[in-house]
């Protein structure tokens, strides 16, 4: 995991300027594009996915798997402390959600 001191610290001002509506609505704010419409849901390039915020390596392609859920999923991150798990106890359930551990960018 890494230190807090590592994670890029920037005001809500400065990711509005930097990422389009929505990638600010999906990585800042929590939300989600509407199952099976995502660009990279049926994205079939080889490679490393990279967080749109600040670039650190996440998911490789080699790890993508058809989940059936309508979002990109993968089996294992590109390096463990790439992400990190958080309790997401919203929407009247508990869930788990993954963030880029290196500035919280909401992955899913």
């Amino acid at each position: 995991m890494n230190n807090t001191n590592d994670k890029i610290q920037k005001s809500e001002e400065e990711w509005k300027e930097e990422l389009t509506s929505e990638q600010y609505k999906i990585t800042r704010e929590g939300g989600t594009e509407k199952a099976f419409s995502g660009k990279y849901n049926d994205h079939k390039k080889e490679g490393i996915y990279k967080c749109v915020c600040c670039g650190q390596e996440l998911f490789s392609s080699e790890t993508k798997f058809k989940s059936g859920t309508g979002w990109p999923s993968y089996y294992k991150p590109y390096k463990d402390t790439n992400i990190e798990e958080k309790k997401d106890s919203s929407m009247g359930m508990v869930r788990t959600e993954v963030v880029c551990s290196k500035c919280d960018a909401h992955l899913g």
